[in-house]
């Protein structure tokens, strides 16, 4: 997957040494052009780089199989012995291609943002967030990574929260770039972490991440959600957090904290269970049940669902009317609302990062987070 398929003229009845000097070539130059990348082209796709240079420079695998818990030497060693007896001429093609691919899409995003858009906040690397017509947007934007949320993301979207709770905008709405709505927690936040740095790793994460839900929590005025797409995670737990969530028909909202080995966070081991009752909360939490937009919708943690093809229309139309209502009566009306469980959402959210952490330390987690790379690493 990601890679495309190298399709040979029947015409080319042999290989000259001309066009192995030209592979060779293009080679070189892929390796030139990967340092250059300014995106973080992900770690499928870096398990497919590394795999691919290794067998296009050395062969078939040769190396040892690493340790169970060392999975980032484990997910390197998978993929490269995935290739099997792949030809080093075809190796050396087939990582120039996805080279330049990447080099292409990277060059095409970066002329899509030449202009920059009206009412832009500038300060953000993961994020597009913009002031326009009364109403802050907040747009998760690495579609690349189907919007994963590493630490980087995290803290930026404390910092566009904190904005948008003192700037003159009405409400703020928050959605993704791409297909995706968010896909999580980005696992790469715990790829590369030495046993010696775990305990800390896991007291900063939680750290992190009670501060991100608090801001959540704490949020002045209506914060909407414009579920554009699939959702998974944190991303779907905190949209309990959220006062109106609007989905396309196409989204779904999965949660698979036990097949990860972690367990619920966003306050959504309460709110869950208020929302949808306790026993869809725990198919949902417990068993990782999928959910469709309009069984989101049925059991209200989805205020509406619109048509995929109609959805950017029609829910901008009525944010827009929203954002045309007097601030000050909506502000205070929200904390009507939802000051009287302030304090317990975030008592909540303390015990649900302390669990976490915990959940983090446990074999069983690392276990569950070695068995996902190894799985990515053999797709």
């Amino acid at each position: 997957r990601g890679t495309q398929a190298v399709c040979i003229p029947a015409v080319h009845l042999h290989t000259t040494a001309a066009t192995m000097q030209v592979s060779q070539k293009d080679f070189e130059k892929a390796q030139e052009q990967v340092k250059l990348l300014k995106n973080d082209p992900g770690n499928e796709t870096k398990l497919q780089l590394y795999a691919l240079f290794k067998q296009a420079t050395e062969g078939p695998c040769n190396a040892p199989k690493p340790g169970m818990l060392d999975f980032v030497k484990k997910a390197k060693w998978d993929a490269w012995n995935s290739l099997g007896n792949l030809s080093q001429d075809n190796a050396r093609q087939k990582y120039a291609e996805l080279v330049s691919s990447l080099v292409s899409a990277e060059s095409a995003s970066q002329k899509k943002g030449a202009s920059p858009e009206e009412g832009r906040h500038e300060g953000y690397e993961t994020l597009i967030v913009t002031t326009k017509n009364n109403i802050t947007k907040i747009v998760f934007n690495r579609p690349d990574r189907k919007n994963a949320i590493n630490h980087q993301m995290y803290r930026e979207i404390i910092k566009a929260l904190e904005e948008a709770g003192k700037n003159d905008s009405t409400i703020a709405v928050i959605t993704g770039n791409g297909d995706y709505y968010s896909s999580g927690n980005d696992l790469n936040n715990f790829a590369n972490i030495q046993p010696g740095e775990m305990e800390k790793m896991a007291k900063d994460g939680a750290a992190l991440l009670k501060d991100f839900v608090g801001h959540f929590i704490d949020f002045p005025k209506p914060l909407i959600a414009v579920v554009n797409g699939p959702a998974i995670g944190i991303c779907v737990t905190v949209l309990g957090l959220c006062d109106v969530v609007y989905a396309s028909d196409r989204a779904t909202f999965h949660s698979p904290f036990s097949e990860l080995g972690q367990s619920p966070e966003g306050c959504s081991s309460y709110l869950f269970p208020k929302i949808m009752g306790l026993a869809k909360a725990s198919e949902m939490l417990l068993f990782n049940r999928k959910l469709t937009a309009a069984e989101a919708c049925a059991q209200g943690l989805v205020t509406e669902v619109f048509p995929d093809n109609s959805f950017q229309k029609e829910v901008w139309a009525r944010l827009e009317a929203y954002a045309s209502l007097p601030k000050n009566s909506l502000a205070v009306s929200k904390q009507l609302l939802r000051n009287l469980e302030k304090e317990k959402l975030h008592a909540v959210n303390s015990k649900e990062c302390e669990v976490l952490m915990e959940r983090w330390l446990s074999d069983e987690c690392i276990n569950a987070i070695v068995t996902f790379f190894q799985k990515k690493a053999k797709l």
